[in-house]
């Protein structure tokens, strides 16, 4: 595992900033260490999860994003176990289930959360204990770094949810280090970076992606465990030790643009100069709409690297760090993935060398990919089909010259079938937030005897109201007729979970019927 073997290479640098407070590599494996001794004592311990077992033990982590989280993980790993980080506002019930399913040997929290998780730990029959804060240095870790085995079970990350209950995604310590590398080639991680981490730390955006990625080279991780647009303006426009890389979903971009237009011109002046200071930003998790990226552009003078991945894969495409980034595409296959689409009936099959008339759903094989969903074989071979791709349940196609992969839409609910036509929700979407008066849209295929389905959105405005006339009527010379919506509805805000997506069923159902 990348992050543990280049330990010794950083333990004197920074690994993490939390709450103005800095430490060191070394400061974060001590901990870590004398975390896995307290595990490796509880080893023995009557509890619900089997040693031996081919998973591993599974240890779940509750803490803040900060050193004992980063502790929390490597102790899981140097005691031979996995890691099974907990999202951090879920209620008890939801926590109850990842404990109950993950089969969890023990829970590392801290002190604030104690008093929640040890009910929950003892129902789902497992030990509960606290994060080390020792200073004292470990000794003979590397013995315990060097006998971890490539096939052995690492983390596991718990699915959205949008397709049913959350779904443990089991990664193996193999899939994590060729996962990082690519990523550390593709973006260029150095062990100058610091990245300023607003991410939750229960997805592989937060987790792989803006965590281990940097911890891998010897970078700085500085948590900031809330987002705040204005607090991270003015992390941002900070001139001591400055950030070099943000990665966030498109809501925060969108929020920090809002924040911009509201400074004065010096500040506007000074958060300018930030912006072009990032050497890497990285939007995720959401497809980001197109006037985000085209503002963000005008701001910063450089496109946001869109990626493309899931909880099962990991990242699979990116936009390149150098050259073209191009607006709605998510680029290319990282380094060791394949990808291709599975055609619809009466195109044919191609590969990702193919050409932009294909589409169909994105199948990917790679060394990134997790080994299993814990307790659920069937499931796992679903996911699977006889030659080893994954489907995603995602609709790509190749675009443009030379050709980049667009994702087209979510099969389930971005493809709305419409007399006869097939609309990307996510392209009607990209118009609609085009409109000065709104702030937020989903778009969503509605239920139709006539036509199928109907062209339905769900908008929050900024200050005036719009109508669905004149939506319409905006809209009418930047969509064909057939894609222009024909039920509206105006909320306040659209509900989105911790990584900004919208559960797009749910508001069907709410708003437009089953």
């Amino acid at each position: 595992m990348e992050v543990l073997k280049n330990l010794s290479k950083h333990i004197t640098r920074t690994a993490v900033v939390s709450e103005g407070l800095s430490y060191r590599y070394k400061d974060v494996l001590s901990r870590a260490q004398h975390t896995a001794e307290a595990l490796q004592e509880l080893q023995g311990a009557p509890s619900n999860g089997l040693r031996g077992d081919a998973v591993g033990p599974r240890f779940a982590i509750m803490a803040p994003p900060g050193p004992h989280y980063v502790a929390a993980t490597w102790a899981s790993w140097l005691s031979g176990g996995v890691a099974v980080p907990l999202c951090l506002t879920h209620p008890p019930g939801e926590l109850k289930y990842v404990l109950q399913d993950a089969n969890v040997r023990a829970v590392l929290t801290t002190d604030e959360h104690m008093s929640r998780m040890a009910p929950l730990a003892k129902e789902a029959g497992a030990k509960i204990l606290r994060v080390s804060d020792s200073s004292e240095q470990p000794s003979r870790e590397q013995d315990a770094i060097d006998a971890l085995k490539p096939e052995q079970g690492a983390l596991v990350v718990y699915t959205s949810g949008t397709t049913g209950r959350p779904k443990g995604a089991l990664h193996t310590y193999a899939g994590l280090t060729a996962h990082i590398n690519a990523l550390v080639t593709s973006w260029e991680w150095r062990a100058s970076d610091r990245i300023l981490h607003c991410l939750p730390l229960h997805h592989v955006h937060g987790i792989i992606n803006a965590l281990h990625c940097a911890h891998a080279v010897g970078a700085t991780v500085e948590f900031s465990p809330k987002f705040s647009p204005t607090a991270v303006w003015d992390v941002l426009m900070r001139e001591d030790d400055p950030i070099t890389v943000f990665m966030g979903v498109p809501t925060m971009y969108s929020h920090l643009l809002s924040v911009y237009d509201d400074m004065s011109l010096e500040q506007q002046k000074a958060a300018q100069g930030a912006a072009k200071r990032l050497r890497l930003t990285v939007s995720g998790s959401a497809a980001c709409p197109l006037p985000i990226m085209q503002r963000w552009h005008a701001l910063s003078g450089q496109w946001l690297l869109e990626r493309y991945g899931m909880t099962e894969t990991n990242m699979i495409l990116s936009n390149p760090y150098h050259g073209e980034r191009r607006a709605g595409s998510v680029g290319l296959p990282l380094p060791g993935v394949e990808v291709q689409i599975l055609p619809e009936e009466g195109t044919e099959s191609s590969a990702s060398t193919g050409t932009a008339e294909h589409i169909g759903e994105l199948q990917v094989r790679g060394p990134g990919l997790f080994k299993m969903y814990l307790n659920k074989p069937e499931a796992t071979a679903e996911a699977f089909d006889s030659e080893g791709w994954f489907r995603t349940g995602d609709i790509a196609s190749l675009e443009g010259d030379p050709p980049y992969w667009r994702i087209v839409g979510r099969a389930s609910v971005d493809i709305i079938k419409s007399g006869g036509y097939k609309i990307s929700a996510p392209q009607v979407e990209d118009a609609i937030l085009a409109h000065p008066d709104v702030a937020e849209c989903a778009v969503m295929g509605a239920p139709d005897e006539a036509q199928g389905e109907r062209v339905a959105a769900v908008i929050a405005c900024k200050n005036t109201q719009i109508t669905l006339k004149q939506l319409r009527e905006w809209l009418k010379d930047k969509l064909p007729e057939y894609q222009l919506p024909s039920r509206l509805e105006i909320v306040e805000t659209i509900p989105r979970n911790a990584m900004g997506k919208v559960n797009k069923k749910e508001l069907r159902r709410q708003y437009f019927g089953a």
